[in-house]
């Protein structure tokens, strides 16, 4: 039985592996550079957290989790892990604002820049319309 390839098919073969695996580790190491846009929630974001859910405006389940977290029982910390994920007042709490993440990430896929749908709260839609001609959201920047 004879072997399918000639020594030289086979040293093309091995030296097109050894350069493919040469292009892994230079994307690894590239990859491994690159700096995160964000570092996580700081102490100042969860303080924010807290006062707006014992904020008069916030929903009724965001309060209630806020009274839970003023208690002890869980910390806002907690929540944006996700080691509270299976808590049912966590899950109704982010309930109440999933229409706001839609829209989020209808922003986000549109294009619009993470940082400032994050930093505008309420993101301007850049999804579908109510009417042909006229946007949903008046912003600084519609005219």
């Amino acid at each position: 039985m004879t072997f399918p390839y000639d020594k030289a098919r086979l040293d093309a073969l091995v030296a097109d592996v050894e350069q493919r695996m040469a292009n892994v580790e230079q994307t690894a190491r590239a990859a491994s550079q690159v700096q995160m846009r964000s570092r996580g929630l700081t102490q100042a974001d969860f303080a924010e957290i807290s006062r707006f859910a014992n904020s008069p405006g916030a929903p009724k389940e965001l309060k209630d989790l806020a009274r839970r977290v003023d208690a002890g029982e869980m910390s806002w910390e907690d929540i944006a892990s996700g080691r509270a994920v299976d808590d049912e007042g966590v899950q109704k709490a982010l309930q109440t604002g999933v229409p706001d993440l839609q829209r989020a990430y209808t922003a986000i896929q549109a294009g619009d820049d993470p940082e400032d749908v994050i930093s505008a709260g309420t993101p301007r839609a850049s999804g579908p319309r109510d009417d042909d001609d006229e946007p949903n959201k008046f912003t600084e920047d519609a005219w």
